[in-house]
């Protein structure tokens, strides 16, 4: 008796395999990813700068009313909200070009009811602007160099002379100013009038100028508005390495959503000069006053 299967045995052996080996065992179910959770948010404790119930009227306009929040010592906080609800108003009342109507800021834990913009700068607090703040005829390194003003103690006479301890001094300074565009990564337009530069980098010059202050706590406002979105993550890439690397306080005024949401620690919100949010991106996002107010998320 021959042993050889017949063709039809090994078309019958064939035909079982493919059906035993492609046919997905009883019970069994697609790998499902769980849901992402947001990651645990960064705990912060010392409070650098409070706002305490601060008003803020023009005539019969008012900016800002009854805003209270604080920022903490090494976090980022955004301030985010609808155009026209207070946001630069409470920057300005924050580095003293606006005095509040009512209430008071604390920094460092001394009441600052009259503060100056020249003291602020001087008492630790930098500033970049909505619309480029330069000074468009002088070099990228001239103008970050002037962020260095406050840190020099030769006098005009000593300036002048152009040697001896304004020398060293102005040499000292330098180096920190070229350590700022090495770390800004704009070693090729170090000589370059400003003017004649892009919006994104001239935004990139600006932070420069602010970061030579070696501020406690640096604002911003909008930092990325008119970039693309190259620019955009280069930008972000920077204000975290400032907040990681420096343990520098940072408080940012930005639109883009995706950028708040991956950059802050904490979010406040403001509508017609009120807050009606405060807590994690996680939170806010989620909550339904600031979905109806400026999300725009449908129910």
């Amino acid at each position: 008796m021959s042993v050889n299967p017949t063709s039809a045995e090994i078309a019958e052996k064939a035909a079982t395999k493919t059906v035993s080996e492609t046919v997905e065992p009883q019970g069994a179910r697609a790998f499902e990813p769980p849901a992402q959770e947001p990651a645990p948010p960064r705990l912060f404790e010392e409070v650098l700068l409070a706002v305490d119930n601060v008003s803020l009227r023009f005539g019969g306009v008012t900016a800002l009313a009854e805003v209270s929040f604080d920022i903490r010592k090494g976090e980022i906080r955004a301030i985010i909200g609808p155009n026209g609800a207070g946001k630069t108003s409470m920057l300005n009342c924050i580095n003293g070009f606006y005095h509040p109507s009512e209430g008071k800021i604390t920094f460092r834990g001394e009441a600052r009811r009259k503060m100056r913009p020249y003291e602020a700068a001087s008492g630790g607090i930098a500033r970049t602007f909505q619309n480029v703040a330069l000074f468009k005829g002088m070099s990228t390194l001239d103008n970050i160099m002037a962020g260095r003003s406050l840190k020099m103690k030769a006098n005009l006479f000593w300036q002048m002379l152009r040697f001896g301890p304004a020398m060293r001094e102005e040499v000292e300074h330098r180096r920190v100013v070229e350590d700022i565009i090495d770390f800004l990564q704009i070693q090729a337009i170090r000589k370059t009038p400003v003017g004649k530069l892009p919006y994104g980098l001239q935004k990139r010059v600006e932070l420069g100028r602010a970061l030579a202050m070696e501020p406690d706590l640096l604002l911003l406002d909008e930092p990325m508005a008119g970039m693309n979105l190259e620019e955009k993550e280069d930008m972000s890439r920077f204000i975290l390495d400032v907040n990681n690397h420096f343990g520098t306080t940072i408080a940012l005024i930005e639109h883009d959503m995706g950028v708040v949401m991956d950059l802050s620690d904490r979010v406040v919100v403001l509508d017609y000069g009120r807050k009606i949010a405060d807590g994690t991106p996680h939170e806010v996002k989620r909550d339904q006053k600031v979905i109806d107010a400026y999300l725009g998320v449908p129910h």
